[in-house]
């Protein structure tokens, strides 16, 4: 039993970290919050030296009344489900496949977690220039071959080509987690399913299923967080345009393009209030999965 001195010792050595942390986060969560009810116009001659101009709610009102907001929301949401959707399911499905013998499975392996390692950025060009380009991709070379007219994707299927770059990035991320936990999947009980006549569909649905439960869990969780501030895949491809405009887009087209600082900084708190709705509405599902 550790006694008062070492918890003591424990609790000094700990507490420049705890420290370092707390300092990590409130600072710039306190700046964010403090420029969010003021007008910092740099442009304009306003800086923090000079004093900025408290003007209250006035950023909030503004850029929850703005004409963007609401869109960007929309397709905020719209991308993030479109991508959980997709990685979740053909990620159970590549799991279920890399997990039957065959030969080469190191090496396909390797070669479906490989996008996970690619730069957003790198990724969102590859797939502009060499995929979806309506000229000279392999998209419009493939439309060709059928006789089809190739298709615009950037800006026709704006929306369904950034679920897709996403997905085609997210995909190994969900296909590890998920090939993880169908390998600790009890063979006898899914044996004795089989002897007693249940059909495919029947073993997945009943047994395979239910215990990827957690892992499914983890993987919308995981996911999300990081899906609500996606921007380096819009900005190379669309810029905003075509109805990509996130959430997180707008606010930097209101602190880099508009610079309103002020406005911006309000466009984060709602994007903070936002993305803890999302958390608190999922740490509720993990929660209940858990206690299963």
């Amino acid at each position: 039993m550790a006694t008062q001195h070492a918890r003591s010792a424990a609790r000094l050595m700990m507490a420049p970290a705890v420290i370092l942390l707390l300092g990590w986060m409130l600072v710039p969560l306190t700046m964010t919050l403090w420029f969010s009810f003021t007008r910092y116009l740099p442009m304009r001659g306003d800086s923090i030296e000079n004093g900025l101009p408290w003007v209250g709610f006035e950023n909030y009102v503004r850029f929850l009344g703005s004409s963007s907001f609401w869109p960007s929301v929309q397709a905020t949401l719209l991308i993030v489900g479109g991508v959980l959707v997709i990685t979740v399911i053909l990620g159970v499905l590549l799991a279920i496949l890399l997990d039957q013998p065959f030969w080469g499975q190191g090496i396909v392996r390797i070669l479906v977690i490989a996008p996970f390692f690619v730069m957003p950025t790198v990724s969102a060009l590859v797939w502009k220039n060499m995929m979806m380009d309506p000229v000279n991709g392999m998209l419009a070379h493939l439309w060709r071959l059928f006789g089809l007219t190739p298709v615009s994707w950037l800006s026709d299927a704006s929306v369904q080509s950034i679920i897709l770059i996403v997905s085609w990035q997210w995909l190994p991320f969900a296909t590890l987690i998920l090939l993880t936990a169908i390998q600790s999947l009890d063979r006898e009980q899914l044996e004795a399913a089989e002897m007693d006549g249940a059909p495919v569909m029947a073993r997945f649905w009943h047994i395979v299923l239910p215990h990827l439960g957690r892992a499914i869990t983890i993987v919308v969780l995981i996911q999300t967080i990081f899906l609500l501030s996606i921007f380096a895949e819009i900005f190379v491809t669309t810029g905003g345009s075509f109805g990509t405009r996130t959430l997180t887009y707008l606010i930097f087209q209101r602190v880099v393009d508009s610079q309103n600082i002020g406005l911006g900084s309000a466009g984060g708190v709602y994007a903070i209030i936002l993305a803890n709705i999302v958390a608190i509405f999922l740490m509720r599902i993990v929660g209940k999965n858990l206690d299963r």
